[in-house]
């Protein structure tokens, strides 16, 4: 397989990468990455989750890759290090950092941050005995918190950093705090191989937890890591799509993240592993990559990229024979069904939520029904994808999920919204950052508010091919003012999804006019073929 495809990616985020780095030395915030904070200052304080882009600078810089002209670069060099520095400068002085509002101490960033500027600090071959003060400052942060909610792949990052650090500057307590953090994650990882995201299996996330574990087997192997590897890479494996994309709104938190490098690391181990790799190889020479260039998130996969070219496995394996049969995931709520040149992946937890393929093609990409409910001047938006538990019956040809819509998490900012919660912080919220957290997941993630509609999908299948019929009841057909079935809708907030791929140009089905011509008590009913 071609690896140049992973540092060619990469590369092309470096300019954007740099224009968001104040690169002047006499700029008071030479170093930052946050180009709305020094640039623009539309923002009062900067994100310390940027701070991680230091990462991609440095592996260019060391890395003797194709057409890589910041290789050796001085100012490279240089920006690096400011970079560094300046994770520690705007730090908050018990070494956390804040991400989305003031005195958040956001667990992921800072968990993010210390290991790209730990990891860019070795590279790089620095001595600086104030960022091996801030090292120290921030794994002492980050061992001494825990954060809300269950997120497998923070837990594998904090692991990660936490063991660096000890490393770096000799530290045995934090070496100890990186063991249970990383007890804690092989605790939640489900029989099936998948690990928590809040609600369940998210494949996009499982990939970047895989990265971290690899990383920390190759520093300190044990067969109970070990194992739960090869589980969670076997799991991986059936979620690769026909066409080289992977993971999508079926998942529990919607991403289409995909994290190589882990699976490089532990084919070294488990060839198998390196076939994960191939088949999104494909996938990316189909242009089929989301894309990931938001200010926010451009660095995560970029340094992950130029991994998995650093370590790449020459010797690969055959790829494997296109799997037949079905592979139901009880505990995730996912069913993978493969009969001949057909694949449907459907979520009983999300409604029936599903993705076809027919050869390496994707044919339909359902996020299933969603509404517009109200008056003109006040719409609410009811979806069936929300994760719920559905009634389901599941036969060798007949799937059926049925049960409610939920309303859509669509809570916007406004000035009196965020003027409260600025001041909120400013105040109580700056002594209970957690409790803080634990409210914006409720509002913004987890949970489901039922909305007034029933609905029931059942999924037929007839030789290679797939029926699909919907039934919807209203409580009013007037008050529905659109209603249709689009490929890629999320009604949650998730940093990492909403990504734009390829895929994503097959168009919504409108489905309105029929809503428009249903009267009082009737039900809608909605046939397709695949």
């Amino acid at each position: 397989m071609n690896r140049e495809l992973f540092a060619c990616e990469a590369l092309a985020q470096i300019p954007k990468l740099l224009t968001l780095l104040d690169r002047n030395p006499h700029s008071p915030t030479f170093g930052c990455f946050d180009r709305n904070f020094w640039h623009y200052r539309i923002i009062d304080f900067p994100s310390g989750m940027a701070q991680e882009f230091v990462w991609p600078l440095a592996l260019v810089y060391t890395l003797d890759l194709p057409r890589n002209q910041y290789y050796q670069q001085p100012a490279v060099r240089d920006w690096v290090e400011a970079g560094i520095n300046f994770a520690a400068r705007s730090s908050r002085s018990d070494g956390s950092c804040d991400d989305y509002f003031p005195f958040e101490r956001a667990a992921g960033a800072a968990a993010f941050s210390l290991l790209a500027c730990v990891e860019s600090y070795r590279l790089l071959g620095l001595s600086s005995d104030s960022a091996l003060s801030f090292f120290e400052k921030r794994a002492g942060w980050i061992a001494s918190h825990d954060e809300s909610g269950r997120l497998a792949n923070h837990q594998a990052l904090a692991a990660l950093g936490l063991e660096l650090v000890s490393r770096l500057i000799n530290a045995p307590k934090l070496s100890k705090e990186a063991d249970r953090r990383l007890e804690r994650v092989l605790s939640w990882q489900s029989t099936e191989g998948w690990f928590a995201e809040y609600d369940g299996f998210d494949p996009g996330y499982q990939t970047l937890t895989v990265s971290c574990l690899a990383r920390l087997y190759q520093m300190k192997p044990s067969t109970e890591l070990r194992a739960a590897l090869e589980r969670a890479v076997q799991l991986v494996a059936a979620f690769v799509h026909p066409d080289g994309s992977y993971g999508g709104e079926y998942g529990s938190r919607n991403t289409k993240n995909f994290f190589p490098h882990g699976f490089e690391l532990v084919g070294q181990w488990m060839p198998e592993s390196l076939s994960i790799n191939d088949s999104f190889l494909k996938g990316m020479e189909k242009g089929l990559v989301p894309c990931y260039s938001d200010d926010h998130i451009v660095g995560h996969h970029a340094w992950n990229y130029l991994l998995a070219w650093q370590d790449f496995v020459e010797q690969r394996p055959k790829a494997p024979a296109y799997p037949q049969g079905r592979r139901w995931f009880r505990e995730a709520g996912l069913l993978i069904d493969r009969r001949g040149a057909s694949e449907l992946v459907v979520s009983l937890n999300k409604g029936g939520a599903f993705k076809f393929f027919r050869g390496e093609s994707l044919v339909a990409s359902d996020t299933h029904l969603s509404l517009l409910y109200g008056s003109r001047g006040h719409l609410r938006n009811a979806v069936g994808h929300i994760t719920d538990r559905y009634k389901t019956a599941v036969g060798d040809d007949v799937i059926s999920v049925a049960g409610s819509l939920g309303w859509a998490k669509q809570t916007q900012m406004t000035p009196f919204r965020l003027l409260t919660l600025r001041l909120g912080m400013l105040t109580l919220g700056r002594l209970f950052p957690n409790a803080v957290r634990s409210f914006l997941q409720r509002l913004l993630i987890s949970g489901k508010k039922r909305a007034p509609f029933d609905f029931s999908r059942e999924l037929r299948w007839e030789g290679e091919k797939l029926k699909v019929k919907d039934t919807l009841t209203a409580p009013s057909w007037k008050r529905v003012r659109a209603l249709g079935i689009g490929c890629d809708q999320t009604s949650i907030y998730v940093v990492m999804s909403r990504t734009f791929e390829a895929n994503e140009l097959k168009e919504w089905t409108d489905l309105t006019p029929l809503a428009e011509k249903k009267q009082h008590g009737e039900k809608l009913e909605i046939e397709r073929e695949f």
